[in-house]
């Protein structure tokens, strides 16, 4: 049965941003897209890159690593040389705090 956790306040994530958090034994990325959050693995398929730390275009992350690209919203992977995508997760905003389910 899947359970909301409260990861971060939404402010914590400037808008266009991501930020590592850690939950029940995941590595997971939380993106700020223009007031709006989404989630997904941190870790890039390809070399195990952050996530979080890439940089966002909309709602795309390219990793760090080797420049594989994204989607934030679905976390399919986009570009070579990630083929295989990352799982994403619901979010949602009470009050001040962002909560991913999982």
């Amino acid at each position: 049965m899947s359970q909301w956790y409260t990861v971060a306040g939404k402010d914590d994530i400037k808008p266009g941003r991501g930020l590592q958090v850690s939950l029940e034994g995941r590595v997971l990325a939380l993106f700020n897209i223009d007031g709006k959050f989404y989630a997904i693995d941190d870790t890039c398929t390809h070399a195990g890159g952050s996530l979080a730390e890439g940089a966002v275009a909309g709602t795309v992350v390219t990793c760090p690593w080797h420049g594989a690209t994204f989607d934030i919203v679905t976390g399919a992977a986009l570009t070579d040389p990630a083929y295989e995508g990352v799982k994403s997760y619901s979010v949602k905003v009470e009050g001040s705090d962002v909560l991913i389910e999982i």
